[in-house]
């Protein structure tokens, strides 16, 4: 194989891709990066308040990127959203469920033990990881069974390899997300087609809103004490930053890993490999 030929490997014009939660700042910047690729890119999310701030970064390739309110735990919000696909840009060749997130509703916390947390923070919790994942494959998926081909990426977590202290119903969900991986990966390729495939990245530790408080001190700007535990089990002594997802996202994204699916990728500057001494 030669560079150029590998080079076009990268190239996704003229394909179509969904990014669920893709408004936020991770999803984002997948967005971003697909579009540069060449790809057509429709945005799932809740919440669109983001999606200026991305074309705006795309400047002339803007108008291959556009925007849908989606609640990705309602069939019809997605079917919807199948629809609009479809009529702005045609046929779907990727997915990308990045919509998830935990809630301090289902986090231990000092004042929370693990038998206080409430059914409805854990059950939102649940509902957004796993069904926010299962639902979009179940709907948006089906045009890759019409097409014999097709490509889906979830994100699991740090929480799938090891259950992190104070989120339980996070690292459950997780954990339930790399699990179905494997197993729509295989199912799709045993009953469908062997050129549709399934894989997630499992990130490390970046820093968000949704885990700000838990990380940094909201009154010095410090690290928590967990904070600070983390940076010393990474090996690379930091957080991550929102590229370095990229190019194992592109990669699995794209023709160069033709043969491979079912996988949970880490992108963790090694904490999954440090045992701590």
């Amino acid at each position: 194989m030669d560079l150029q030929e590998l080079m076009r490997m990268y190239d996704l014009t003229g394909k179509t891709f969904a990014v669920t939660g893709g408004a936020g700042a991770l999803g984002g910047d997948v967005v971003v990066a697909l579009a540069g690729c060449g790809a057509n890119v429709m945005i799932l999310d809740l919440r669109l308040g983001g999606v200026d701030a991305i074309k705006e970064r795309l400047g002339s390739r803007a108008d291959q990127v556009d925007a849908l309110e989606t609640n990705v735990m309602k069939r019809d919000s997605l079917e919807a959203a199948g629809e609009a696909i479809k009529k702005r840009f045609g046929t779907l060749h990727g997915l990308v469920n990045a919509a998830g997130g935990n809630s301090p509703r289902a986090t231990v916390n000092p004042t929370m033990s693990f038998f206080d947390i409430p059914e409805e923070g854990l059950r939102f919790v649940l509902d957004l990881n796993i069904l926010g994942t299962f639902m979009p494959c179940q709907v948006l998926a089906k045009q890759f069974v019409e097409t014999g081909e097709g490509v889906i990426l979830n994100y699991s977590s740090m929480n799938a390899y090891r259950p992190l202290t104070n989120i339980a119903a996070y690292s459950a969900a997780k954990a339930a997300v790399s699990n179905f991986t494997a197993w729509l990966a295989t199912y799709l390729a045993q009953n469908y087609s062997s050129r549709i495939r399934v894989n997630a990245i499992a990130p490390g530790f970046f820093l968000g809103e949704q885990n700000r408080f838990l990380l940094i001190d909201k009154d010095t700007g410090a690290w928590t004490a967990r904070g600070q535990r983390i940076i010393d089990h990474t090996p690379m002594g930091r957080l991550g930053n929102p590229e370095d997802l990229l190019g194992c996202i592109l990669w699995l994204l794209s023709p160069a890993s033709s043969f491979v699916t079912g996988i949970t990728v880490p992108v963790d500057g090694g904490f999954s490999a440090y045992a701590g001494v």
